[in-house]
């Protein structure tokens, strides 16, 4: 009984980390739909530099992205 329960407790603290994270990263991507300035600055941390063509296309990407608009997660077809 003395490792059971901290196996437990780890496993559910696993899976509500997990879950907590999907949430958080799912609303900052939806933040970034509406935000150009935010979308910028996260190209620029992953070493690209958009121009505004380029960045039309991603927040239209993003908003037609049906994982992101869907809250249940829904699957592409």
């Amino acid at each position: 009984m003395q490792y059971v329960i901290p196996v437990i407790t780890l496993i559910v603290g696993l899976i509500g980390g997990f879950f907590i994270g999907v949430f958080y990263l799912r609303k900052q991507m939806e933040k970034m739909q509406s935000d150009p300035q935010m979308l910028q600055k996260m190209a620029k941390q992953m070493g690209y530099n958009l121009n505004n063509r380029q960045m039309q296309k991603a927040q239209q990407m993003m908003k037609n992205n049906p994982q992101l608009t869907n809250k249940k997660g829904g699957k592409r077809k």
